[in-house]
């Protein structure tokens, strides 16, 4: 399966711009490339330049918030098949919704959250019980 994976509230706690804290997806990830899923992150994260004022001068500075999610993803040794799309969907479609046949995202509607950690502000997924409908469903 191709898989869409948010970041932010999803592969770690929401602190954006920063990388969040781990949020206990790095297993389940990894064990669903192991299964022979392909993953593709699909986020707003994405790499910009912006104006700022420093010292009274307007500079542009760099924002690499996507550059970012990518790199944690090479650190933790998670492969990425796709980055904001599906690398074969060109072919077939214009859609800028990247295509997936499932979607783990802490915004879907019946993701499993945790919402009673006082170090979060945010809920973010709770991965035991999502590893455990990927089990339910032979995904895993």
């Amino acid at each position: 399966m191709d898989i869409c994976i948010d970041f932010d509230g999803t592969c770690v706690s929401h602190e954006f711009p920063k990388i969040g804290k781990d949020i206990g997806a790095i297993p389940v990830l990894k064990e669903l490339v192991d299964k022979g899923h392909r993953l593709i992150l699909f986020t707003m994260r994405s790499d910009r330049k912006k104006k700022k004022k420093v010292d009274g001068q307007e500079v542009i500075v760099e924002e690499n918030v996507l550059t970012e999610a990518v790199q944690w993803f090479e650190e933790n040794e998670i492969p990425l098949y796709g980055v904001q799309k599906n690398p074969t969907q060109r072919f077939w479609t214009s859609s800028p919704k990247a295509y997936g046949h499932l979607y783990i995202d802490d915004a879907n509607l019946g993701c499993p959250l945790i919402s009673d950690d006082p170090e979060s502000e945010r809920p973010y997924v709770d991965w035991a019980k999502v590893k455990l409908i990927l089990m339910e469903r032979g995904i895993l």
